[in-house]
């Protein structure tokens, strides 16, 4: 007789238990979703869902990083960033852009989270602490090592670029304002390298 791989099942369960809070945080949001309703969802015990969370604040913490590590890896990839800038800066906004922008579940999650920072601080936090300061510090170690780009201040830089991307996404996909301010993204990224590069 074979023993059960606990590990495995563990990690199916707790994939069970993400898949299953993600579409009940998306659809009834922070404030809406029980633990009864996660598990349902999942397809497993309320004792289930508790005894890998304490509480919903814990999982939708351990949501938040999940996804932040997935989609960091999306971004910045297995490699730091190497090689000459204006390639680097070129790939790191095209696949930040491309890759982010086309994630309706990310999209629809930034929402949500933008949509209940002002009642839950803490989970807001969450996505800065991380995806935008693991993201920065990258950028700015990148922007440190290369004094041919003369800039003086390496993570005020980084936030800004940063910024102005996600600010693109934000005012594009999120908000839904494609429309009504339209802007290719290649010429976005043109224009921010341009501004980096000189």
């Amino acid at each position: 007789m074979t023993q059960p791989n606990t590990r495995k099942d563990s990690i199916d369960k707790s994939e069970q238990i993400f898949q299953g809070a993600i579409g009940e945080f998306l659809e009834k949001g922070y404030a809406g979703t029980s633990m009864d309703k996660v598990a349902a969802a999942a397809g497993v015990s309320k004792a289930t869902v508790y005894s890998y969370f304490q509480d919903k604040e814990g999982l939708f913490k351990a949501l938040v990083a999940r996804m932040a590590r997935e989609r960091f890896y999306l971004v910045f990839g297995t490699e730091s960033l190497q090689g000459e800038p204006e390639v680097v800066l070129r790939r790191l906004a095209t696949k930040l852009l491309d890759r982010i922008a086309r994630d309706r579940e990310y999209l629809a999650f930034m929402r949500l989270v933008v949509g209940e920072s002002g009642r839950f601080p803490d989970l807001a936090q969450e996505l800065i602490r991380n995806i935008v300061h693991p993201g920065i510090k990258e950028l700015s170690g990148y922007f440190a090592s290369h004094p041919e780009l003369k800039i003086a201040d390496s993570e005020a830089v980084a936030r800004i670029v940063i910024g102005g991307l996600v600010y693109f996404v934000l005012t594009q996909e999120v908000l839904q304002g494609k429309e009504i301010m339209p802007m290719e993204r290649d010429r976005l990224i043109d224009s921010l390298v341009a501004l980096l590069i000189g």
